[in-house]
């Protein structure tokens, strides 16, 4: 970690990073505001935009946390129509996560600051034809770019972006897997019981299922297990919150959940990304006293912004 002067490892509790393409520019503002009180998580988990936010927080790099949802988004090379055209997605993801994290490129990414940090991740992705989860640590990623193409399957939206083929399998979006996209599941399989979950979504949110489903099946029929997934999510997404606010509610688990999201997950206005990301911000370093009581860890005035 490199933002705060100290830092205090966190071993007991497992941080979740939830997705949401460029919802991320409000909840990037936790990545910051963590960094910043020098709070070390040893478990970071995320899926998708989350697994962005994973690995920035892990690599200790504010700059680039905020950079990644915010001002990137106006790079000509980002992604638009005419990249889908081309194939290349929605989102360009093979320039966003393989190419610009290199040195001297647009979104340059601290190897070596990664490597070093004390924190282990989880990043998970769906495997389109066999319908299951893969689930990746830094054991997995000796070199930057085993960590890119990792990040880059675990946020491919089906659809919007082509999937990431990898060691003879067919990767996309982690959020098709067991819990809708917040990796709960994996943290309680190995032995937590204390949370901090970052939603992108306001608390009163449900997810609904898709409509026509026909065109779905059609849509993805090379991947019929990626379809049931798709289709199926809803359910998944909402159980899992479900959970979430239930181990809030037994103090099992300190949930940052957006007072208001005013960004959808494809927003590429600047001046709104700022916006969210200034409002998660407030939020963030408004709810930091109440989570260091949750995890029992009291910093200097100074880290806390009081």
């Amino acid at each position: 970690m490199t933002e705060a002067s100290t830092s205090t490892r966190i071993s007991d509790t497992a941080l979740i990073f939830e997705g949401g393409g460029m919802r991320a520019s409000l909840t990037s503002a936790m990545v910051v505001t963590l960094l910043k009180a020098g709070l070390s998580f040893d478990w970071v988990a995320g899926i998708s935009a989350g697994a962005s936010n994973t690995v920035n927080y892990l690599s200790g790099d504010a700059w680039r946390a905020r950079r990644s949802f915010v001002e990137f988004a106006a790079d000509e090379q980002f992604g638009g129509f005419r990249y889908f055209a081309r194939g290349q997605g929605m989102f360009n993801a093979e320039y966003i996560y393989q190419q610009a994290g290199g040195p001297n490129e647009a979104l340059p990414f601290d190897w070596e600051a990664f490597q070093a940090s004390t924190g282990d991740m989880r990043i998970v992705a769906f495997d389109a034809e066999s319908g299951e989860d893969v689930v990746w640590s830094k054991e997995d990623t000796p070199h930057i770019d085993d960590l890119m193409v990792r990040v880059r399957a675990s946020s491919t939206m089906p659809g919007l972006m082509p999937p990431v083929h990898l060691d003879g399998h067919v990767y996309v979006d982690g959020a098709m897997g067991e819990d809708g996209g917040i990796a709960l599941s994996q943290a309680q399989r190995e032995g937590f019981e204390k949370f901090v979950i970052v939603l992108t979504q306001e608390r009163g949110y449900r997810k609904e299922p898709q409509r026509f489903p026909a065109v779905f099946r059609g849509i993805f029929r090379k991947y019929p297990a990626l379809a049931d997934a798709l289709l199926t999510r809803w359910k998944r997404y909402n159980e899992t919150r479900e959970r979430i606010f239930e181990l809030e509610a037994e103090g099992k688990a300190h949930v940052f959940v957006p007072d208001r999201m005013p960004v959808d997950n494809s927003t590429r206005d600047l001046s709104r990304l700022a916006a969210a990301h200034r409002m998660g911000l407030s939020q963030a370093r408004g709810e930091l006293s109440a989570m260091l009581e949750f995890i029992g860890v009291t910093l200097p005035a100074a880290e806390t912004g009081r």
